[in-house]
């Protein structure tokens, strides 16, 4: 925004800014967040403190001060948000997934060399996890984690020193590893109870806090990274969250109609329990069995690539969908021996030999097919979120070297996309809106 769009909106800036920032307990604290704000909004390619200053005419230590210093809750202003989001975008579903901030050097809380969707390679990056509330036509980010690689929690370095049969220079060399952690997170003031943990335990981790927040899910969506996972899926189950989650084909399952069978009592011993007597398919498989003839043709929404052969630019694809018992090792089975049933959605588009997508899901029985797929594809509009967090707000612009310090900025910078998004959806033509 330039500063004449932004003096325009100036007003309901601060009235948005003093209901989020209800909980800083100083005057000063709630006109700083509004200041924060004003620069991630205003046009300029780096939104780091200070050409943010610079833009806004005002010393960098002030804006430093208030991000690294100065004594006040992230988790409280997310709170604040996260309720008046569901509010204003009215979601269909929470997204989960996850964002790399490629950067320089180690001194960075969490930066690494792994793997991030964002290079398409393993590179030195920071990844951020989140929770965001979406339908087709917005969305808000709801909370973050900063995921913190193994070779940041000297607490697993420390354990590895003192692992049975570990030999004396393998000891040592994990004791000093343990010790350069502990000093590099004592750098970047990272809180003890903060440890490594799998992307998908801070996913759920999130919707736990939310939950606490009142804001419970009426579905759970993400990409393989998250799907593939057994425990994550257990774990939404477990909370009653229904969910669809992309997948990869080789996942395996039964057919909703195969069922455990239970061998005769010879008399002797324990009786025998029902199992599954057959090995199970893949979802390819599945898939390939139920053939080109299941193939359902299914639009989901209208894109934005409009053509002669498709003026509407309406979204559509080949789809096959079937129930099934997944059957990774760790699912529980019922007392009969049965495992849960679900929904398996595969995109088979034209011209391909075989499914290019798999989704599993616990959404009703009764579920449309057009509905099915509209949800399992709705993950699209994160890529919205994170393109205009990143290049609009400066999400991955904090150079700082705390902890607090990013989930602050990252806090201020979600705080700017809701008020933006609140822009387009009550003016459609309002400047910089999301």
């Amino acid at each position: 925004m330039t500063p004449a769009e932004l003096a325009d909106v100036r007003g309901r800036l601060e009235d948005f800014a003093g209901e989020v920032f209800t909980s800083f307990s100083r005057r000063e604290q709630r006109a700083n967040g509004g200041l924060y704000m004003r620069g991630l909004m205003l046009d300029g390619r780096r939104k780091s403190m200070v050409p943010m200053a610079e833009r806004l005419e005002v010393d960098h230590q002030r804006l430093q001060q208030f991000i690294t210093s100065s004594t006040w809750d992230y988790a409280g202003v997310r709170r604040r948000l996260a309720q008046r989001a569901i509010g204003v975008v009215a979601p269909q579903a929470r997204v989960l997934d996850d964002t790399g901030h490629l950067k320089d050097g180690d001194a960075s809380p969490g930066v690494a060399r792994q793997y991030t969707g964002t290079a398409g390679k393993v590179t030195n990056c920071q990844i951020a996890v989140s929770v965001h509330a979406v339908t087709d036509t917005c969305s808000a980010a709801l909370n973050w984690r900063l995921f913190l690689p193994e070779r940041w929690d000297d607490a697993l370095a420390g354990a590895k020193a003192e692992a049975e049969g570990i030999g004396k220079a393998e000891a040592e060399a994990a004791k000093a590893e343990a010790e350069q952690i502990a000093a590099r997170r004592r750098r970047c003031a990272i809180p003890d109870d903060q440890r490594h943990r799998p992307k998908w335990q801070h996913a759920l981790d999130m919707l736990d806090e939310l939950a606490v927040w009142g804001q419970v899910p009426p579905l759970v969506a993400a990409d393989a990274g998250y799907g593939d996972v057994t425990a994550l899926r257990l774990g939404l189950s477990a909370r009653g969250l229904p969910y669809v989650v992309a997948l990869k084909g080789t996942t395996s399952a039964y057919p909703a109609d195969v069922v455990p069978e239970t061998p005769p009592y010879s008399g002797n011993g324990r009786r025998p329990v029902a199992k599954y007597r057959s090995a199970p398919s893949t979802l390819r498989d599945l898939a390939l069995a139920a053939g080109r003839s299941s193939l359902r043709r299914v639009s989901w929404r209208y894109g934005s690539k409009h053509t002669k052969g498709n003026p509407t630019a309406k979204m559509a694809s080949r789809f096959i969908v079937l129930r099934v018992r997944p059957a990774n090792r760790d699912i529980p089975r019922s007392a009969d021996g049965h495992l849960p049933e679900c929904w398996l959605l595969a995109e088979w588009p034209p011209g391909e030999p075989e499914p290019t997508g798999y989704w599993l899901s616990t959404l009703p029985v009764g579920i449309r097919l057009r509905e099915l797929v509209r949800l399992a594809k709705i993950r699209w509009r994160i890529e919205h979120d994170y393109r205009e967090l990143k290049t609009g707000l400066g999400l991955t612009h904090f150079e700082g070297r705390s902890f607090i310090g990013w989930h602050r900025h990252v806090t201020l910078v979600s705080a700017a996309h809701l008020f933006l998004t609140e822009l387009r959806l009550t003016g459609p033509k309002a400047a910089g809106a999301a």
